[in-house]
């Protein structure tokens, strides 16, 4: 597995369009792309900062993923995605030490990248998710 640096921070929020000010305004970023991911359940919004992303996530139904995050624990960091070579072999090198996968194999995610997840419980408590090009 070869992590090439963080390609984002996802941050759940209940609305983009209430938090967009703070990260606009205040911080001064540049949201460059809105999406939604409807098979995630979830409306993203993305700023760079760097070489890093901010990924702000909005639930679109109360029972999709960050809408159950927001419901037990607020808004707040989500989740943290380290950019790969190859999620696929990254899943599967991350399986081979013990790792509970969320994802068993890459998926679809935001602005065209393959995802997987890590669960949670393995990982220290801190949702990891690869993402790549391949």
């Amino acid at each position: 597995m070869n992590l090439t640096h963080i390609e984002h921070i996802g941050i759940a929020v209940k609305s983009i369009e209430e938090s967009l000010p703070y990260y606009e305004n205040i911080l001064g970023l540049k949201c460059y792309a809105i999406e939604e991911v409807k098979d995630q359940k979830v409306k993203t919004a993305f700023f760079k900062v760097g070489q890093t992303k901010l990924e702000l996530l909005e639930s679109t139904d109360p029972e999709g993923p960050i809408g159950k995050f927001i419901e037990k624990r607020g808004e707040g960091i989500h989740h943290i995605a380290f950019a790969v070579d190859d999620v696929n072999k990254a899943l599967n090198k991350a399986a081979s030490k013990g790792i509970r996968l969320i994802d068993e194999k890459p998926r679809k995610g935001a602005e065209g990248l393959n995802i997987g997840f890590l669960h949670p419980k393995f990982t220290q408590g801190v949702l990891t998710e690869f993402c790549g090009k391949e």
